[in-house]
């Protein structure tokens, strides 16, 4: 005799659809086959206790469980509660004609409570996809999908409520999980407000222009010039996350076991790691190709704070992520690809004690000291950052100064606007900031006449710019004049640019 069962598995981002076949016949023993780990293996000692603990028994004959596609790994134990339901239906102890019309995930306790597992969210995405009537969760995962519509979520406790649900015998939707994503959502709230932040007014244009176009930052400056704070305030100034960006982001955050019971994602992700934090920690990986801070931050900021405390294999090991958008985590047996599309806000002093170039005098390292302290950050990836900022001292006068300055609010409005005009200009590009462009994408509509022509080749004879760092000029002035509301790039808009790049005039003035 044979009987079906339906879960599922993520590979990425995405879910796959694993199928729980039972088959029972003469002989004696109860076999799990389908390239299961040591987790889903002990799956058969917590379903059968469960099983006794509701009265059923697991026949004394031959039984087999396959996962198929027998070919993927199989990792977790979010296949419980399809094995046991599959158990009790194989042997005939309950009819459930239901049975196939639902993707049945959930971890079982041995007294048959059930317990949450990552990926509700992909996987009940994926059941939509496939055709399935519905999901059956834990009720803390089953939150997570609550955006979600045109599919039946359950959200369940214990075993018995899933038997229930698949034989039909009363009316369960009670444990149904609904609600709407509002049309119009309001603005997150932030914490922290560009109106608080005194003085370094051309750190406050630069993180403007990184909002409007997606960019990359570095800012560099001695202790106490408020590069922290501004950098927490980047969020702020974001315009908010389409339906789209929600669940793709909110997708990861449930893979990797941080998914909300309010649903999707709001926000846009900060994500702060420490710089002790280890290369898999931030690219992802581990036994179980789980996504690192990269993936983390998609569709939000990654600010990496004491950038050049890093160790330098690991910044390297940014360069593809910020290049491509994506992260792909090979194993023997299969490859896991996370978005990673993000931008990256770094903050860093210039040299070991912090105050070379304040004009306090308070610095006293020697040249050799600072060269090597700066040079922790390797061309390549300064070529990678967008804008080079150097922040000052504020001014006592400023700081005493009880007036407010510019509050988040109304920098967003300007960025929002650029943020529309990108997208009417991307519109079937498959790309949605100036950041992501390619080179055919720069010739195409990052045109400059003669003038700006003649400009761009004496700064670059002068400054020794290389082609990546020239096209990330190109870039920024496009968004620039994004901003300014000009369809031509100016020699204003480049010449700005050209200011950003203050690293690349440090090596020439050297």
């Amino acid at each position: 005799m044979l009987e079906k069962t339906f879960c599922a598995t993520c590979m990425g981002i995405n879910a796959v659809t694993v199928t729980v076949e039972m088959d029972i016949s003469v002989g004696v023993g109860l076999h799990l086959v389908g390239l299961p780990d040591s987790a889903v293996r002990e799956s058969l000692l917590r379903v059968t206790t469960a099983l006794n603990s509701y009265g059923f028994s697991v026949p004394g004959k031959k039984i087999v469980v396959n996962l198929a596609p027998a070919d993927i790994r199989k990792e977790g134990s979010s296949y419980d509660l399809a094995i046991a339901v599959g158990l009790l239906a194989v042997s005939g102890q309950v009819k459930m004609p239901f049975i196939q019309d639902y993707l049945i995930v959930g971890e079982l306790a041995l007294d048959g409570s059930v317990r949450p597992v990552p990926g509700a969210l992909p996987i009940a995405v994926h059941a939509k996809e496939a055709g399935f009537k519905g999901c059956i969760f834990p009720r803390p995962s089953a939150l997570e999908t609550v955006d979600l519509d045109g599919i039946e979520i359950y959200g369940v406790e214990k075993m018995s409520e899933v038997i229930e649900i698949l034989c039909g015998r009363k009316d369960m939707r009670e444990l149904l999980v609904t609600a709407e994503y509002p049309v119009t959502p309001s603005g997150p709230m932030y914490s922290n407000d560009f109106k608080d932040v005194k003085g370094q007014a051309i750190a406050k244009r630069g993180l403007e222009i990184a909002a409007a176009g997606g960019h990359s930052v570095l800012l560099s400056g001695s202790p106490g010039s408020g590069k922290s704070l501004m950098a927490s305030c980047l969020p702020s100034i974001l315009p908010p996350m389409t339906r789209e960006e929600s669940i793709e982001t909110s997708k990861i955050y449930s893979i990797a076991g941080y998914g909300s019971s309010r649903g999707l994602m709001r926000e846009r992700p900060f994500r702060t790691p420490h710089h002790s934090s280890s290369l898999v920690s931030i690219i992802g990986g581990g036994a179980n190709a789980s996504p690192g801070e990269i993936s983390l931050a998609h569709n939000g900021v990654l600010y990496l704070d004491e950038v050049a405390q890093f160790g330098k294999t690991l910044l390297d090991s940014l360069r593809q992520p910020i290049e491509d958008g994506r992260v792909v985590i090979s194993r023997a047996r299969y490859k896991v690809e996370y978005p990673c599309s993000f931008m990256l806000v770094a903050s860093m002093n210039p040299c070991p004690c912090g105050y070379y170039g304040d004009g306090s005098g308070r610095c006293h390292c020697s040249r050799n000291a600072v060269d090597r302290y700066q040079e922790r950050l390797s061309g390549p990836f300064l070529d990678r950052m967008d804008l080079h900022i150097n922040c000052f001292q504020i001014d006592s006068s400023e700081l005493v100064n009880d007036s407010q300055a510019e509050s988040s609010a109304e920098i967003a409005k300007r960025v929002a606007a650029a943020r529309r005009v990108q997208e009417e200009r991307f519109r079937n590009e498959g790309i949605f900031t100036n950041s992501q462009m390619n080179a055919a994408q720069i010739r195409k509509y990052c045109r400059t006449g003669s003038a700006e022509k003649e400009f761009l080749r004496g700064v670059i004879d002068k400054m020794g710019f290389s082609a990546r760092a020239y096209d990330r000029i190109l870039k920024l002035a496009r968004t620039i004049a994004d901003l300014e509301g000009n369809n031509l790039l100016t020699l204003q808009s480049i010449s700005e640019a050209v200011q950003f790049r203050t690293l690349d005039r440090r090596k020439t003035n050297d």
